[in-house]
């Protein structure tokens, strides 16, 4: 029997930065996402406060016990991030000891967008792209060749597909090796699909993984794990199944209240099944 590698089985819990997309609305979005999305734009935006605010987004995400983040683009977006924003982000995230495992956003419909997101990714540290673009139908050799140049990977995030089948018929087979997979479980739940059975169909399609409960089918009211309806044990398992040892983001994102003391339960949920579910180290 193959011995496991211990170290290869530690997977990173990221805070994603989303969950705060009510944080400027005083935790009560009223017009949905886009209301949030532009608040903190406005927000993060303004040079002369921007590492002061990007600090603390990162500074809360550390009280909650977390050393690595998800940056949301509203936070450090490519379609106004100047060399001066991105030196400031990269002084907070020393300053905190904190490393960046995506950078997540909708990419652009062009490759100059697309390559703009890429930059950022760069100077955050990660080769992760975990959200969309436009650009993968229109022009899927650019997207491919952007990512191979910087050395990135996009892991397509799941919303609208109703299975791992659409996902992976999105995704492709050209550019394999940089075109994958963002799973987010909660986004299979509200399709009412098994957000487990789509981890486990997907594979090592599976770049990067947004662990997140919701209430029920049909809608997309998030949760604190074991609230709601994904099964968040079975997706950890299911992670273990098929070797995933990357991050795992703890994303909740509500839209009428402060979503902290939830993230933090639900981290502490997390840690306990990634314990449990560790691989045995005996022949």
């Amino acid at each position: 029997m193959t011995v496991p590698d211990a170290a290869a089985t530690v997977n990173a819990i990221s805070f994603m930065g989303a969950n705060l997309v009510a944080q400027q609305l005083d935790w009560n979005m009223t017009k949905g996402w886009n209301q949030g999305d532009t608040a903190a734009n406005e927000w993060y935006r303004p040079l002369e406060t921007f590492e002061e605010r990007f600090d603390a987004f990162v500074a809360s995400a550390v009280d909650a016990g977390f050393d690595t983040v998800d940056v949301w683009h509203p936070q450090l977006s490519y379609e106004w991030a100047t060399e001066e924003h991105l030196a400031a982000a990269q002084r907070v995230l020393q300053r905190h000891g904190v490393t960046v495992a995506s950078y997540g956003s909708y990419y652009g419909d062009t490759p100059e967008q697309f390559r703009a997101a890429n930059e950022v990714a760069k100077a955050l540290g990660t080769r992760i792209l975990g959200g969309q673009t436009a650009l993968l139908k229109s022009d899927r050799a650019a997207v491919v060749s952007i990512l191979q140049e910087y050395g990135n990977v996009l892991g397509l995030e799941n919303h609208p597909q109703r299975s791992a089948a659409e996902l992976l018929e999105e995704i492709g087979d050209d550019g394999a090796d940089v075109i994958g997979a963002t799973v987010d479980t909660g986004w299979f739940g509200t399709q009412g699909f098994d957000a487990a059975q789509a981890i486990r169909e997907l594979g090592d399609r599976v770049f990067y993984v947004h662990l997140k409960d919701v209430r029920a089918a049909g809608a997309h009211d998030t949760c604190a794990y074991g609230d709601g309806i994904v099964p968040i044990e079975d997706c950890v398992r299911a992670l273990r199944e098929i070797g995933y040892t990357g991050p795992i983001s703890v994303e909740h994102e509500p839209e009428h209240y402060d979503p902290f003391p939830e993230v933090v339960r639900s981290r502490a949920r997390l840690v306990e099944l990634l314990a449990s579910t560790q691989p045995s180290l005996a022949s």
